[in-house]
């Protein structure tokens, strides 16, 4: 029969999950950092999934494919409960696939040599809330300011992250993969309704963190603003892997 399906842009996924995560059915999985339709009668063709998607990789068409199965469905998402209920919350979502990366490291009661190096180090943190949700679109700090946009975990894999990205900037942070909602809505306004000198959006290599970058993008078209903005891509032990204008 001919019927109303998605369609995913492979070339334009960035891999952040959001459909995934908004497809009730099930009917949209991760592969290879990239999302895709595992089954057509998974599909009620209803397209929850197009607006949460950052890149517009999903589009709406009209071919031949087998009815929805509201059964198969059902089905598939008690399959999907157990399996989920079974493992550990860490192994869930697109991080998944580094977790092997992560060299072992040994933990114990006592300091480490490297500890013992260390020494206390003062917050460079000038604002508060820094979580996008919960920040203001309007504030003076806000004005002139040199603004950094902070994937979740980015502060967590570099050990210099308050030196080497927080001094001097206000910063928001956020997780494209838990928050459900599109971040570049809110951006739009605290671009458009601030002065803001420059953007910082620290990442890191996982593909569901292409979301956030996406997102500025977009909120920077929205507000219609010319920033001048950079992102740093971090790899899962903290290292600077690529640093990109625009």
């Amino acid at each position: 029969m001919i019927r109303k399906i998605i369609h995913i842009e492979e070339e334009k996924c960035t891999g952040c999950g959001l459909c995934a995560d908004a497809c009730h059915e099930g009917a949209i999985v991760m592969e290879n950092g990239k999302a895709k339709l595992i089954r057509d009668d998974y599909c009620d063709g209803l397209g929850d999934c197009l607006p949460v998607c950052p890149a517009d990789a999903i589009r709406m068409t009209e071919r031949e494919a087998v009815p929805y199965d509201e059964e198969a469905v059902r089905l598939h998402i008690e399959s999907k409960r157990q399996k989920t209920e079974s493992q550990s919350p860490s192994s869930a979502g697109c991080c998944e696939d580094f977790r092997e990366k992560m060299p072992e490291r040994e933990i114990s009661g006592g300091k480490t040599e490297r500890q013992e190096t260390l020494q206390d180090a003062e917050s460079m943190l000038t604002n508060w809330p820094v979580q996008i949700r919960l920040a203001p679109v309007s504030a003076a700090y806000f004005k002139g300011a040199d603004l950094l946009i902070a994937a979740d975990c980015a502060a967590y894999s570099c050990g210099n992250f308050h030196r080497d990205f927080v001094a001097g900037r206000v910063v928001l942070v956020g997780c494209p993969k838990l928050d459900p909602v599109d971040y570049a809505e809110k951006l739009a306004e605290i671009f458009s309704r601030n002065e803001i000198n420059s953007i910082t959006l620290t990442r890191m290599e996982v593909p569901c963190c292409g979301g956030m970058e996406a997102a500025v993008h977009r909120a920077l078209d929205a507000g219609g603003v010319n920033i001048p903005f950079e992102t740093v891509i971090l790899s899962i032990e903290g290292e600077i892997l690529e640093r990109r204008k625009g």
